[in-house]
């Protein structure tokens, strides 16, 4: 207490100071003291409230613990007072027992009782119940089957409760409801039937299926709460559970199963497009069958049984084991074709699943393969290796069937423009257009593969094209009155060879990726090649049969037949004339390729019959006259070949200009200016050779030996200057080497 009195003097002092820190504070001080006064009365007025409610609330608990140790005591000695006749009435309960025996059986009698018409008229219940059954009263026939079943229960469970051990009883119980089990079995298989035939039903008779419907929710109800019992009094009764809504669903599976392994109506023996029946069947029935589950069906069934959804996986999985047994088959090309076209187009397309009438409920683009990746790959494989074959043996067969009409004695047909042509390309490309139509079906990348298929094939298919030309080329030359129409099925080869180029960038154009192009550029190239080489050896087989019906007029040239006025050049070029009336039905590129060919051939021709020697003039009068004589011949082929390339844009003037610069060498009079003439003959055409230049001045018959070989030696020494539009034509030519002087020395 004095150290509290010391804290309290010595916090009242520092407090006063606080106060009294300047003169003027003194006038204050009585002020001060009031107002300390007022604070003082104020806390011990607080302190005196607190110090009552205390001892108030010490107080009352007081009165509690003296009440509450009260009520112990009474407790007390009422628990002393229990225990005392517990331990009195010990012998009275045991001779209770007796009691509760009878309690139990008169639960028991009391069960018997309430089911007591139930038990003692099961036959006649059985009875009308089977009757109910016949007549399609499912409902009521379960109806009955359910007092049944809880009559034979509500039995076994109080035998059950009195003595679970007694099988006896219980099996005598079970045995005189047995009639129950077959009605219960009975009434199944009536409720399966219906469920088998659901998606027939619920158009007819949709009140059946919605009584099956009623009576599989009535019996998962029951089944639910003998489970439950079940877990809280061990006792189930027999053939519970019946799980009928799970039977449900196994028998709608097997019904779709079943439905779509019945679509097979023909095997590949009976009908060769057995596959896309039963396929075209198959999506028929799916269609119609998913159509009446989500119009119809679904109303049948209650929200949270989601029929239509799980029939839709029944129907994907039957179709996915469908399609996996028809892969494993050993399928032929066009059956591989038309199970992958279904599976990986039709199936997903507007045509089934992807129509209208189902969505949004299916959702394509969540539908697995039916089958997997894996077996479609192998199943393109064996496609592609299948096509290979095939594609070989129809390129094969159709080359062949051409080569039958190379040799027949009619001419063969002409185009719409009157060119011959064979049915070879066109066979050869419906083919390809055939089975690239069928890939793009499939997909792009195995229209990608077809098509580079089909061109590496025509690549090794137009060499043996070439080849054939080449034989029947051969074959005729052994006798050139057969094939009696030789020169027109030529024509149809080369014509051919155009319409191949054609066809071959039509296909790409309308199949190939512009990004593809690059890779099939080089076997573009070659087939062009080819197709080029082959009409390059027709054009020349025929200019061939053109020369050698030629031959004998060719060898009156520069005789002196020809000097006397032979009709050899008339002949030549009324024969060339009606050779090109055929030839007119070749194609403009070659049409073209061959008038130049055979105009520059029959210059050729003349120019070696010149350089033959075949004849020397004697003087100045018959060079003149021969000289004249092939100026004039020359003419004739310029205005025959300009009248043969009309509208070709071929140059007719060069070629003839040659033979009308040799006439003038012939021609000149004054052989001091033979090498002028000379000279400028070899500057015009430099590939003129030394032996060219002694046959030439044989022929003019006044050139000695020594001007020969002088003109020869200068020529040689001088400057050449060739035209670069020129195109050699006397390297082409041979000359007899026996009178060559430049040769000799």
């Amino acid at each position: 207490m004095e150290e509290t009195d010391r804290e309290a003097v010595a916090t009242a002092v520092q407090r006063v100071a606080g106060m009294l820190q300047r003169p003027d504070q003194l006038d204050k001080v009585e002020q001060y003291r009031r107002r300390e006064a007022r604070k003082k009365a104020s806390v011990e007025a607080r302190l005196k409230a607190a110090i009552q409610s205390q001892l108030d609330g010490v107080r009352t608990g007081l009165s509690q613990l003296h009440n509450a140790l009260n009520d112990v005591k009474d407790i007390q000695q009422s628990l002393i007072d229990v225990n005392k006749d517990w331990r009195q009435s010990i012998n009275t309960i045991e001779n209770l027992k007796d009691v509760k025996d009878a309690v139990v059986q008169h639960s028991q009698l009391a069960a018997a009782v309430e089911n007591l018409k139930n038990i003692f008229s099961v036959p006649e219940i059985v009875r009308e119940a089977q009757d109910l059954i016949e007549q399609g009263e499912l409902l009521q026939a379960h109806r009955k089957l359910m007092d049944l079943e809880c009559s034979r229960d509500n039995l076994m469970y109080e035998q059950y409760r009195m003595d679970s051990k007694n099988t006896h009883d219980m099996n005598l119980i079970h045995t005189y409801f047995g009639d129950m089990q077959k009605l219960s079995e009975e009434l199944a298989k009536q409720l399966w039937m219906v469920v088998q035939r659901s998606l027939v039903t619920v158009r007819r008779d949709p009140t059946l299926l919605v009584s099956v419907v009623r009576i599989i929710e009535r019996e998962e109800k029951i089944d639910r709460r003998m489970i439950d019992r079940k877990k809280q009094t061990g006792f189930i009764p027999p053939g519970r559970p019946k799980k009928w809504k799970e039977k449900m669903f196994n028998i709608l599976e097997r019904t779709v199963s079943t439905r779509i392994e019945g679509t097979q109506a023909d095997t590949r023996e009976s009908d060769k497009m057995w596959l896309v029946r039963h396929l075209e069947i198959i999506r028929k029935y799916v269609l119609d069958d998913l159509l009446v589950a989500k119009t119809l069906l679904d109303q049948c069934f209650p929200l949270h049984y989601d029929i239509f959804k799980k029939l839709l996986s029944m129907y994907h999985q039957a179709l996915s084991i469908r399609m996996q047994e028809l892969a494993s088959e050993d399928l032929e090309a066009n059956e591989i074709v038309s199970l992958l076209t279904w599976v990986l187009n039709t199936y997903k397309s507007t045509e089934m699943m992807g129509n209208s009438e189902l969505s949004p409920e299916v959702d394509v683009n969540c539908l697995n393969l039916l089958i997997s990746q894996n077996v479609v790959d192998q199943l393109l494989s064996k496609y592609m290796s299948t096509l290979t074959s095939n594609i070989i043996g129809w390129l094969r067969k159709a080359l062949e069937t051409d080569k039958k009409d190379w040799v027949k004695e009619t001419e063969p047909e002409a185009d719409q423009d009157g060119y011959y042509q064979t049915t070879l390309p066109a066979i050869v490309f419906q083919m390809f257009e055939q089975n690239l139509q069928v890939a793009a079906q499939i997909s792009e990348d195995l229209k990608t593969k077809v098509l580079l298929l089909c061109l590496q094939q025509m690549n090794s298919f137009l060499t043996r094209y070439k080849d054939e030309a080449q034989l029947y080329k051969e074959e005729h030359l052994k006798n050139r009155q057969y094939p009696q129409c030789y020169v027109q099925y030529m024509i149809a080869v080369i014509n051919n060879c155009q319409t191949f180029k054609e066809s071959i960038i039509s296909l790409k154009r309308k199949y190939l990726k512009i990004e593809m192009e690059d890779t099939l550029s080089s076997s573009h190239t070659n087939m062009d090649v080819i197709l080029d080489i082959i009409a390059k050896e027709g054009c020349s087989s025929l200019l061939d049969e053109v020369f050698m019906d030629l031959e004998p007029h060719l060898n009156e040239l520069m005789t002196k037949k020809w000097l006397m006025g032979s009709n050899a050049v008339g002949t030549i070029c009324v024969t060339v004339e009606d050779y090109f009336n055929d030839f007119a039905k070749i194609k403009k590129p070659y049409k073209k390729t061959m008038t130049i060919e055979a105009h520059r051939r029959v210059v050729v021709e003349y120019i070696r019959a010149i350089m033959l020697k075949r004849i020397s003039f004697k003087n100045a009068e018959e060079r003149k006259e021969g000289a004249e004589r092939m100026i004039k011949e020359a003419e004739q082929f310029r205005f025959l070949f300009k009248k043969l390339a009309a509208g070709s844009g071929e140059d007719t003037e060069g070629l003839c200009g040659i033979i009308e610069a040799i006439a003038e060498v012939i021609k000149l009079t004054d052989p001091s200016l033979l090498y002028l003439e000379v000279s400028t003959l070899v500057s015009k055409y430099p590939d003129i050779r030394d032996d060219h230049i002694a046959a030439l001045l044989t022929v003019r018959g006044d050139a000695s030996r020594d001007m020969k070989q002088t003109i020869i030696e200068t020529l040689d020494q001088g400057p050449s200057q060739p035209n670069p539009n020129y195109v050699p034509i006397f390297k082409e030519i041979a000359v007899p080497t026996l009178t060559v002087p430049k040769l000799l020395k």
